[in-house]
């Protein structure tokens, strides 16, 4: 008979009370859970099955047509220097940018089944591009919550920088022990745009699915996966609420301001902390209305933005599932990254906060959170942030080659080609 190890029974265990637990506790409050149910649902398909439908379609359209790879070859001067990934992570990076999550653990995790990126260079990806989008940082949480645009600037700011720098700090997890997929430096007599041409045909000819075929194929996997994650949505909707209504949501939030009052921080930012950890929005909106300093209430809705709560963690496990991704480095990075942005946030609301101030957030993306916006309008903003971000890689990925006084478009800018 075969025997289980110790702990593979201990986690049986706890699985089955988490789940007889969550099941209890909806027997016990059903209004509750259904209002809850009823919101979660309402989330998913007015915001985000719109927001991130055309994005997946999007993304795994590129793919196929070898676009990803032809920015892969561009950026690979970038990439890998700063992050230490391929050129195809800027794909990753630029996507979670401007859709949010959780496309850039989707795309990490296509980019690991198509062996364009390590284990641990996919796990490094994960990491750091699987980010907020811009709208809810500024539209749903700054305007909607803070009431104040021009803080949209700090949150978002605080967000994005901490990204970065979690990103070059993921340099350092796991070296690359395991064998890089191939990547053919352009030679002394061929360009890099040409190499990124060569790459998109080869790409292309090895996935050679009909265009019909491959959209058809597109928005039945994008469809799928957005489906799950309006379970997940949901789910954790229900969780937190119902966990607030029988008060462990306080219970828990004793030990917490302990430990914060013992740091001499103010405890009245426990609660948003707490219901941070299981569901970002919920966190920022408690963080919004904190009985405590504006600089403070900033820092815990960056921390808890950064961290992204256990609903997007488990997406992000979703997104990975069917690779050898490990989902305990993207949970070391997410409390990294909660650190580094409230630090960061702290920075910008205090020295910066002078130049931060005058920021003017245009009324256009304060208004894609109103309740009837047009989905054109917030596709049409997503769009060109996700424009200009893979527009300005490719500006440092060319300047970066100009410094190394590579070939770039077909002619040497400094130094002489070889022979």
């Amino acid at each position: 008979m075969r025997k289980h190890p110790a702990g593979s029974r201990r986690t049986s265990y706890l699985m089955a009370a988490l789940g007889l637990f969550v099941t209890i506790s909806i027997i016990i409050y059903p209004d509750e859970a259904f209002h809850a149910s009823v919101e979660g649902l309402r989330v998913w398909w007015e915001i985000v099955f719109p927001a991130l439908m055309p994005f997946f379609i999007a993304a795994e359209v590129l793919m196929g047509l070898g676009v990803v790879h032809f920015i892969g070859a561009l950026l690979e001067p970038l990439m890998r220097p700063v992050f230490d990934v391929p050129g195809v992570g800027a794909f990753a990076m630029a996507m979670g940018l401007a859709s949010g999550y959780p496309i850039g653990a989707r795309i990490a995790a296509r980019l690991r089944r198509e062996n364009l990126c390590t284990q641990v260079e996919a796990e490094r990806l994960v990491a750091f591009t699987n980010t907020a989008d811009p709208v809810f940082m500024v539209g749903a949480v700054a305007v909607g919550m803070f009431h104040s645009p021009a803080l949209g600037v700090t949150i978002a700011g605080a967000h994005y920088i901490s990204s970065i720098i979690l990103g070059v700090l993921m340099r350092l997890h796991g070296p690359n022990i395991q064998e890089r997929p191939i990547f053919l430096r352009p030679s002394r007599r061929q360009s890099y745009f040409k190499k990124a041409l060569d790459d998109l045909i080869n790409a292309r000819r090895a996935d050679g699915r009909p265009f019909g075929q491959l959209f058809g194929d597109s928005v039945r996997d994008s469809v799928n996966t957005l489906l799950i994650i309006g379970g997940f949505i949901m789910m954790f909707s229900v969780m937190i609420k119902v966990l607030t209504a029988m008060g462990a949501i306080r219970v828990i939030s004793l030990p917490v301001s302990w430990v914060l009052s013992a740091l001499g921080i103010n405890q009245a930012i426990a609660p948003a902390l707490v219901s941070g950890v299981f569901e970002i929005t919920i966190g920022t909106e408690l963080a919004s209305r904190a009985a405590c300093s504006l600089t403070l209430r900033v820092m815990a809705a960056s921390a808890i933005i950064a961290w992204s709560g256990l609903s997007v963690l488990a997406q992000v496990t979703s997104m990975t599932n069917g690779t050898d991704i490990r989902i305990l480095p993207y949970v070391i990075a997410r409390i990294a990254h909660a650190f580094i942005a409230a630090v960061v946030a702290l920075f910008l609301m205090g020295p910066a906060g002078q130049v931060i101030g005058n920021a003017v957030v245009p009324a256009s993306v304060a208004a894609l959170t109103t309740p009837r916006i047009g989905m054109l309008a917030r596709l049409i903003y997503s769009g060109t942030y996700l424009t200009t971000t893979l527009g300005c890689l490719l500006i440092a990925s060319a300047v970066i080659q100009v410094a190394k006084s590579s070939r770039i478009f077909g002619f040497w800018i400094t130094g002489r080609p070889g022979r």
